[in-house]
């Protein structure tokens, strides 16, 4: 006899993306794109965590992360069986890891860690695993993986 297989999917959405602010606004575009496609739809508080954070690791890939000529790589993986969705940015400046600041109120910036922080299950960082130099940031979010959607046409 064998094991039934679980009708639920681990969804996988993985590109690489130019290292400049056009970059971490197509990647926060399409990684809510996916999110909605796999059942966590737009306006919902689960699809606005999940792409704020993922947005904001975007951005912290282009402004500390960047190397001129490198790309930085986005794993987006929505699991249904444990309610979570892990967003992984790798980019190719392994000195420089991520911390959280003290921010200041009348700083310009420094609030993108925070927000991570306060939003996530919980994040950190790795070295890059694939593709050369670097690390990994990455924060994972609960979030309500429900069945995905029907493909728009």
């Amino acid at each position: 006899m064998t094991a039934a297989q679980s009708p639920l999917t681990v969804h996988k959405f993985a590109m690489c993306f130019s290292s400049t602010p056009r970059g971490a606004r197509l990647a926060r575009r399409l990684c809510g794109t996916r999110l909605d496609a796999w059942g966590i739809p737009y306006g919902s508080d689960a699809h606005d965590v999940v792409s704020l954070v993922a947005a904001e690791l975007c951005a912290n890939a282009v402004r500390h992360g960047h190397v001129a000529g490198r790309d930085f790589h986005v794993l987006l993986t929505a699991d249904p069986a444990t309610g979570t969705v892990r967003i992984e940015v790798s980019d190719t400046r392994g000195e420089r890891l991520p911390r959280v600041p003290t921010a200041s109120p009348d700083g310009d910036g420094g609030r993108g860690l925070l927000l991570v922080e306060a939003l996530a299950e919980r994040w950190g960082c790795s070295p890059r695993a694939t593709g050369g130099p670097g690390k990994t940031v990455w924060a994972e979010c609960a979030a309500d993986c429900a069945t995905p959607r029907a493909p728009i046409t």
